[in-house]
């Protein structure tokens, strides 16, 4: 940011020198209050935002620093998940990945209608309990 020249305390303190045509002082001084008025509140618009943005950058590193840990966890999580401890299939032939107009994506409605038909298929056709 550029730097400010007056504050509202330098600008009240201004003394102009009087020469004989010059502008009325009255004029000038109700002006230069209004000047002040404005000076005070930017300078008051910038502590906010300054103070904004420290509580900004403080959340975000809180939050960086909660997802540092959270990976960690998961990564540690992931670790300790061998490849040998995971759970034996069946040799029955696996379904084919359904596939979905947006972006291939598995729904949930997928996901239930598969384990519905598989429900079907394993305990037969009159499951109703």
């Amino acid at each position: 940011m550029n730097k400010i020249n007056f504050t509202p305390k330098e600008i009240l303190q201004k003394e102009f020198k009087q020469k004989m045509r010059g502008y009325d002082p009255n004029d000038v001084d109700s002006f230069l209050d209004e000047v002040i008025k404005d000076y005070e509140s930017f300078q008051k618009n910038i502590q906010e935002q300054d103070q904004q943005i420290d509580q900004l950058d403080s959340e975000n590193k809180q939050l960086k620093s909660r997802v540092a840990a959270l990976t960690n966890e998961l990564a540690n999580k992931a670790d300790y998940v061998k490849p040998e401890q995971s759970v034996e299939t069946t040799s029955a032939p696996q379904p084919k990945p359904v596939e979905n107009d947006t972006n291939n994506n598995v729904t949930n409605m997928d996901v239930l209608r598969r384990l519905s038909n598989l429900e079907r298929k394993v305990f037969g056709e009159n499951t109703n309990n």
